[in-house]
């Protein structure tokens, strides 16, 4: 069994790091090589260099296995737990990954799968020494964060990014047993109200050991006398992100008992919910005492008329979330404009090519850039454009990673952002509508894409928008050599350039289309490549079920998953889509189809 970062190359998907240096391990009997080896492989942390030294020989794959602490798998359904853990015997940290990326557009159904269940049942007898897990896109339920709990006597860190199936019953397990909890991140997380205040679950008493703590997705209120009792027995907290049910007036109370905090999630940066309050207390002076911040999110409710009380943070600041604040340029020109060090910024389209103007004068070191729509309408105008785009490209040279929203986009400025911004390894532009073609010339947007993976060498993640052609998709797969994540939307013109891309970018292991004129004689030309890639998804594409049937025949060992069509569908819309199936969904498994796939998926 070996392996590869994410799921492929003919591998799995379990990747890793080793312990501590210093550990010292008994070795296999006469095999004083492998002693040798597990005492330098313990400094091996990257997780390409573990895969490569595991596939060198069978000893190799053994010293490595048992050298092991960090365990990767980018896709839950690639190998069974208990392989796993039959492999593996001294991991301490899990990094989990569930659903495909679509997910988070709602084109996959709830009940879909991707159960937390049979891998903590696996890893409660296996891993006592477990401290750490990471879930991505997974469904974990309150009995699970019970087993954790339970099975895991020195657990310290529990990330769970875009999950569901749990709680405020499940949180309260995990306040109250686990004792020595570092790290509780609760990131765009559907949680369920039990009406349990899983806040005052925490150890009334002692010092904790809390160094993060972030629940702004639990749309719940709380004891908010609990949390602040817990934040002033925290000195070590460096991380705290507020849901909207913390009022600024209770901000206030929090940073005064906390000023170590280094990344501040602000709740509801509004005066709801401050009660009975004579004076307005000064804000500013709270802030000014907080030095260390150099990370600010939150702000899901927002009252302008606070935003200068910040001003004392943002000179330090390094990254800036305004992703749920609907800010106007005249209320960000005056924050940002002393946001020299800023290297991460989000915001809402709100800010308007007028404040992305304002970004590029200011924020010079600016890495990562997301704006994203208020409102995702195809017939509204969106207030951010090509302009916008070329301001930042002009003004922001070192910026690696882009994340844009809007309704027109012209290839000039596509052009001009390639050969600005060379340092790209990220570029997703997201041009709302179905084929749209360049807002100026009316041409194609093909060589906007084209300049993007010409110039910009280091690219490893591309989504494409707008009107292309197959010419677009020629100079992906002829250039984007390093892409692993290409994602496609609402383009495209033939199967040929779905075959550029599959015969051409040869490092791709995520490939995700939907409502694109792709078919079964495009698809089967990856042939060649699916073993090498975690997973393939097509939705409202015009893939066949016979031609999803020959990819399994051909390839025994990749699950090809074919979703029914809704039951809601109208007979019109069954009768376009005819044979072609709705989504398909294929990845590499060393285990077989997963046993708990619902009644609307087929596994051929």
């Amino acid at each position: 069994m070996s392996e590869d970062d994410g799921g492929g190359k003919l591998r799995n998907s379990v990747t890793g790091a080793g312990p501590e240096p210093g550990e010292f391990f008994t070795p296999y009997p006469d095999q004083v090589l492998e002693n040798v080896l597990e005492n330098v492989l313990i400094f091996l942390k990257s997780r390409r260099d573990r895969n490569a030294v595991s596939l060198v020989c069978k000893s190799w794959y053994r010293a490595e296995a048992y050298t092991r602490s960090d365990l990767f798998i980018g896709n839950c359904y690639s190998v069974a737990p208990r392989r796993v853990t039959n492999r593996f015997k001294r991991i301490r940290s899990v990094s989990l990954k569930g659903k495909p990326r679509f997910a988070d557009f709602s084109l996959l159904p709830a009940d879909w799968g991707a159960h937390f269940t049979p891998w903590v049942s696996a890893m409660a007898t296996a891993y006592r020494s477990l401290e750490k897990i990471y879930l991505k896109r997974m469904s974990i339920t309150d009995d699970d964060l019970a087993m954790i709990a339970h099975s895991f006597p020195n657990f310290k860190e529990l990330v769970l990014v875009c999950c569901e199936g749990f709680g405020t019953s499940g949180l309260a397990i995990i306040a109250s047993e686990c004792r020595n909890l570092r790290v509780l991140e609760l990131v765009e997380d559907d949680v369920s109200d039990d009406e349990v205040d899983w806040i005052s679950f925490f150890p009334p008493e002692g010092t904790t050991h809390l160094e993060s703590l972030s629940f702004d997705c639990v749309e719940t209120p709380f004891n908010f006398e609990a949390l602040e009792r817990l934040v002033a027995r925290s000195p070590l907290l460096k991380k705290l992100r507020l849901n909207r049910y913390v009022s600024i007036g209770q901000l206030y109370r929090l940073i005064l008992r906390s000023p170590q905090l280094t990344h501040l999630g602000t709740g509801s940066f509004s005066t709801l919910g401050v009660i009975g309050q004579q004076q307005e207390p000064d804000y500013t002076s709270a802030f000014a005492a907080c030095r260390s911040i150099v990370c600010l999110s939150g702000f899901r409710e927002i009252a302008p008329e606070h935003l200068p009380a910040l001003l004392p943070l943002y000179a330090n600041l390094t990254s800036l979330n305004l992703s749920y604040a609907s800010i106007e340029p005249h209320e960000l020109r005056p924050a940002i404009r002393h946001c020299h060090k800023l290297q991460v910024f989000w915001a809402l389209d709100s800010i308007c090519d007028e404040g992305l103007q304002a970004v590029a004068d200011t924020c010079k070191d600016l890495r990562e850039l997301r704006v994203f729509p208020v409102d995702a309408s195809e017939n509204v105008e969106g207030p951010v454009s090509e302009v916008g785009l070329l301001a930042i490209s002009i003004g922001c040279s070192k910026l690696e990673s882009i994340l844009y929203f809007c309704q027109q986009m012209t290839n000039a400025a596509v052009v001009a952002m390639s050969k600005n911004c060379p340092e790209l390894v990220v570029f997703r532009l997201c041009i709302i509508g179905r084929y749209r073609p360049d807002r100026v010339t009316g041409e194609p947007m093909d060589e906007g894409f084209g300049a993007i993976v010409k110039n910009c060498k280091k690219l490893t993640r591309l989504a494409v928008s707008g009107l292309l052609t197959d010419r677009a998709f020629s100079y992906i797969g002829q250039y984007g050599k390093l892409v692993r994540t290409l994602s496609v939307a609402f383009n495209g013109d033939s199967d040929t350039g779905l075959k550029y891309v599959l015969e051409g970018c040869t490092n791709l292991q995520k490939l995700e289309i939907r409502d694109s004129p792709f078919g079964d004689s495009g698809l089967q030309s990856g042939l060649h490549h699916f073993y090498n890639m975690r997973f393939v998804w097509l939705s409202s594409c015009r893939v066949t079920r016979q031609g999803c049937m020959e990819i399994a025949r051909i390839l025994p060992k990749l699950v090809v998953e074919v979703f029914r069509r809704d039951e809601e569908t109208d007979e019109e819309e069954d009768r376009v889509r005819g044979d072609f199936v709705d989504t398909l969904y294929m990845y590499r498994s060393l285990d077989g189809p997963r046993p708990d796939a619902p009644q609307f998926v087929n596994i051929l």
